[in-house]
């Protein structure tokens, strides 16, 4: 049943040993808790190290409170919070940005995942009334939730729209280590480099058991995160496990050498099944995801043997009625062999026709 999970997500992915390993050398004495340790300063240093000596990180448990506590640091209750719709802020997160921030988010129309700076000037015209939300935060997702990864003169101009406009920039940097690995730079250039004010950087889709870690590039933000973060329940007690991940995380580049693993079998698998007759990939593959329109016979035979989201006709409008959506996605440890298995099994199901 393993290879089950294989295509579905990198979440469904195990812990790569060196962070078992890094857990197990941090699992030794009595340290300090709630991050006074000497674990917890290292991994802050190895984080300054990558990020730029002015960034101020800070752990936290899960992706969505790296998110959401990110917000609430640049958010007041009648602020507005620009994002795309396919945002996981706005899609998966069960409605927590506006719980605990009181913003309301304004899902703006996407492409492969992408805002259009066109499209954020004309919510803007919302802060000439008073009845509506003032938009005061431009979140966007690198990569983005359809795999596509924004070039560095894309951020550029997202980060000069937000400067003329008044604007915070977010980042969900959830895979941020695979849209480096793709563009050939490092974090600090794609994220530091190019105006993000708050970065959520994560760490658990790409090999590490649990931990993310919100990292502030505006003077102005993230002095109080502390008080933050201890009142929505994500100051751990024993910092040192999430720590220690991330120090060796970002010892020899780990985080490199674990996206570019899984961005290079998604690019493997999307040559071995591009050429097919009953599936069409519909964005570029550019990190560890495919999006494929598949015939529903194909669909439903593949799923006798593999794991994988099918997703919902919305996702995909104008899809012939026996056709759909489907997410493959790659991991740090998805293998060689495994990609020519689901690939030979796609292609078998070819038979089918």
């Amino acid at each position: 049943m393993s290879t089950l999970r294989y295509f579905a997500s990198d979440n469904n992915s195990g812990v790569h040993p060196r962070i078992l390993d890094a857990f197990a050398r941090s699992n030794v004495g009595g340290v300090a808790a709630y991050g006074s340790d000497q674990h917890t300063e290292q991994a802050v240093n190895a984080l300054k190290e990558v990020f730029g000596p002015k960034a101020r990180p800070w752990f936290v448990m899960l992706g969505t409170a790296a998110n959401v506590l990110g917000l609430k640091s640049m958010a007041r209750s009648h602020h507005g919070i620009l994002c795309a719709e396919s945002a996981h802020i706005y899609c998966d997160e069960c409605g927590a940005p506006e719980a605990i921030t009181g913003a309301k988010l304004f899902p703006l129309p996407h492409h492969g995942g992408k805002i259009r700076l066109e499209d954020c000037k004309a919510t803007l015209r919302l802060r000439e009334d008073v009845h509506h939300n003032y938009p005061a935060i431009l979140s966007i997702t690198q990569s983005t939730e359809y795999g596509l990864v924004y070039a560095v003169d894309e951020l550029i101009a997202i980060r000069d729209f937000c400067r003329e406009h008044r604007l915070f920039l977010h980042m969900d940097g959830a895979r941020l280590s695979n849209a480096a690995a793709s563009l050939g730079l490092s974090l600090k250039q794609i994220s530091a480099d190019v105006g993000v004010d708050v970065l959520s950087f994560g760490g658990a889709k790409n090999g590490l058991m649990f931990g993310e870690a919100v990292v502030f590039f505006h003077d102005d933000l993230g002095h109080d995160f502390g008080h933050i973060r201890k009142q929505h329940m994500q100051l751990v007690s024993k910092m040192r496990f999430v720590a220690a991940q991330f120090q060796e995380y970002l010892t020899n580049d780990l985080w490199l050498e674990n996206a570019r693993a899984a961005n290079r079998m998604a690019a493997l698998l999307a040559d071995k099944i591009r050429d097919l007759d009953h599936l069409t990939i519909v964005y570029p593959v550019e990190v560890n995801a495919l999006f494929v329109r598949m015939h529903k016979k194909i669909i439903a035979k593949l799923n006798e043997r593999f794991y994988f989201y099918t997703l919902d006709t919305a996702d995909a409008p104008g899809l012939p009625k026996d056709w759909q959506l489907v997410r493959l996605m790659t991991s740090f440890n998805t293998t060689e062999e495994q990609v020519c298995e689901f690939a030979a099994a796609i292609k078998d199901c070819e038979k089918i026709f």
